[in-house]
């Protein structure tokens, strides 16, 4: 929220991406950014060319997104990304919305 109310909606994704990593360190969290997600397919690596925006503290898989409008296809992108990294939580940000409260989402597997 603190991003949000300081910059408001309407910048690049990667503006946002740093700006998030500046506070949760101000924080005190732990993160980290652009995570390759190692993947796996029947005990072989098959490549590892998908990145979580951010890893906050080894748990929370945070998806940023500065769009008009949030589509289905990215809440399936986070879901995947936490079938992979076997976690149970993630958070889907889009910075795009005029009310952070509805760019702001919740999701579980």
């Amino acid at each position: 929220m603190e991003v949000y109310t300081h910059f408001g909606p309407g910048l690049l994704e990667s503006v946002y991406e740093k700006a998030m990593i500046r506070e949760l360190e101000l924080r005190g969290l732990k993160v980290q950014s652009q995570v390759n997600i190692p993947i796996m397919y029947k005990g072989s690596p098959v490549g590892d060319d998908l990145r979580i925006d951010l890893f906050v503290e080894d748990e929370l898989i945070v998806e940023l997104k500065s769009v008009e409008e949030i589509k289905d296809v990215f809440y399936k992108q986070l879901r995947t990304y936490l079938k992979l990294m076997d976690k149970e939580e993630g958070l889907l940000i889009n910075f795009g919305e005029y009310d952070f409260k509805k760019g702001l989402r919740r999701v579980t597997l």
